[in-house]
Order: structure tokens, then sequence, then C-alpha cells
């Protein structure tokens, strides 16, 4: 599948939006942290990959209520779905001037129908690479990879499933909008968006 930049400008993909907001003291914090233990911008991405996904349960698999979405509450409260994780390791991956775009699949949902699924795409060497920080479960092995992708599923066209190709400068407004309307995560996981 061929990624298709929604914007030209690659400063987009580095650029701080409300729910992208690295230049947030506990993201810059957290940062700095991981950068600290980094021998360089592909080993810091890494990293910063891994303790989104190791981290940061994934409320739905901890039973976490709360729903967040600006990355730095993330970083705070320690929960998200995969959107918020998603904007999470954004933020970290842009405070070190990472390009970092959102990225969407719509899968099977276990609600019934279909629900989009979020993720991330690094570039580097020229490319975009899709990553999955959503947190590893039974049946879930998603890892950081620039040779290929291991993301945490792939979907299935008989079933109605797809990539999405568009790489997004800023979260889809429709995540946005249903991540605010929720006041629990439990509504959130009937409410979430299935398509653009």
């Amino acid at each position: 599948m061929e990624l298709i930049q929604n914007t030209a400008d690659l400063s987009a993909y580095l650029a701080a939006y409300e729910a992208i907001d690295h230049h947030h003291p506990v993201v810059r914090e957290t940062a700095a942290r991981l950068a600290a233990e980094a021998t360089d911008s592909y080993d810091y991405a890494r990293a910063a990959y891994e303790f989104v996904r190791d981290a940061i349960p994934h409320s739905q698999d901890s039973g976490d209520l709360r729903v967040t979405w600006r990355a730095s509450d993330v970083l705070t409260l320690g929960t998200g779905i995969c959107y918020a994780k998603s904007h999470a390791l954004a933020a970290l991956l842009r405070a070190e001037d990472i390009p970092t775009a959102l990225c969407y699949q719509r899968l099977a949902h276990d609600e019934g129908g279909h629900a989009l699924h979020g993720l991330v795409a690094v570039r580097f060497n020229g490319a975009w690479h899709r990553q999955d920080p959503r947190g590893n479960k039974p049946g879930v092995d998603a890892r950081f990879s620039l040779t290929g992708e291991r993301l945490a599923w792939i979907p299935d066209p008989a079933a109605g499933e797809l990539d999405h190709p568009v790489l997004y400068a800023e979260p889809h407004p429709l995540v946005i909008a249903a991540l605010r309307a929720a006041p629990d995560r439990r509504y959130l996981w009937k409410s979430l968006p299935d398509s653009f």
C-alpha cells in the first residue's frame, strides 16, 4: 500500500496541535528521559514506541473508564485507547524532531460492525513506516520496525476491513469529536467512528 501525505508540507508532521501537545512539560520531560538513554534517533523512536505500547495500558484492556485524548493527558494519567496512545507517541516523536503522522485502519469491532483503529507512521530515510502502539495482549504482537510492518492487525478485506492510506498531520476531526464527546470509555466504545 502506498501511504499518502494529506499535506506536502513535511513540517506539518512536526507541528504541535491541541491533541499532540509536544511542548507540554510532561511530554518534554518524558521525551528527555527517553532521549537520555538513546544512542540515535532510531533508538529513541523505538524506545518511545515501546514506552507508549508497554507502559501505558490500553484502557479497554485494563478496564480504565477514563477517556484521554491529549498526549499530555495520556502520559499524565497513564491510560488511553489506540487513538490517544497514538497522539502520545506522535507527541514524543515530534518532541525530538521525528516527523510523525496519524493513520487509521477500519477493523471489525467487538461491539459489532466496524470501527476505526488509530496508529502512527514515522518518517526515516525518506520513507514512512507505520507503527501500532495500542499495546500487546494475547493474539496481538505489534513491534517497532522499519523493515516491514509489525502491526497489531492486518485488515481482512472480505470482512469489510481496510487500511486507510492517508497520513494525517493532525488527528482526524471525527476521532477528536468522538473522544471529546465521551463521558467514559464504555460510551466511547459504542460510539467509535467506523469510517471517514
